[in-house]
């Protein structure tokens, strides 16, 4: 038989719950949730398209006069296409990266520039008849620039480079730069 105290804190532990998922769901209707669409060129003559779904959960520090960093999380769908000895029509990409941004806290037009770090899994890593990546599993970091603007700073207007690579997990590693444009709508 169970002890009073006993029977106390698990009745406790159980309305505790419910409050403590009832509190983080006002905190996550602070967050923002956007879509993104980029479009770029990498070696070999690799053209990319990709789709992000982003989450802001708005976590910012260190304001250092009108700028500030802040986290942002990014779930990524993409498709490789190349015409340089295909072995494939096309690859597929997915993959998620945290990114750290510094921005303007304030005024119509933001200015920020990001990085990044995250993962990648390709549905092959033989792009072409003369290069390979070694592994499905990747990893890809990036850097860039933009802009956040509108009335609700609901759209973001950027540039990155990236780079992916196995990180010399397997060997030959020769990786693949990116440069892309993306646009982004907030919702």
């Amino acid at each position: 038989m169970k002890s009073q105290n006993a029977v106390l804190r698990g009745l406790t532990l159980k309305s505790l719950l419910p409050a403590l998922l009832l509190g983080g769901a006002g905190t996550a209707s602070a967050d923002q949730f956007g879509i993104q669409v980029a479009g770029g060129v990498g070696d070999h003559h690799v053209k990319k398209l990709d789709l992000a779904a982003v989450w802001d959960p708005n976590l910012t520090w260190w304001q250092i006069g009108d700028w500030h960093f802040t986290l942002l999380g990014e779930a990524h769908v993409a498709w490789w296409h190349t015409n340089e000895g295909n072995v494939h029509g096309d690859i597929g990409e997915v993959g998620v990266t945290p990114v750290i941004r510094f921005i303007k806290s304030s005024g119509l037009v933001r200015p920020f520039v990001e990085v990044g770090a995250g993962v990648r899994l390709l549905t092959s890593p033989r792009i072409s008849s003369d290069f390979t990546l070694s592994t499905a599993f990747q990893f890809a970091d990036m850097a860039g620039v933009g802009l956040q603007f509108g009335g609700h700073q609901q759209y973001v207007a950027g540039y990155r480079f990236q780079h992916v690579s196995n990180g010399g997990i397997k060997e030959p590693n020769p990786g693949i730069n990116f440069s892309q444009l993306y646009l982004q709508y907030n919702f």
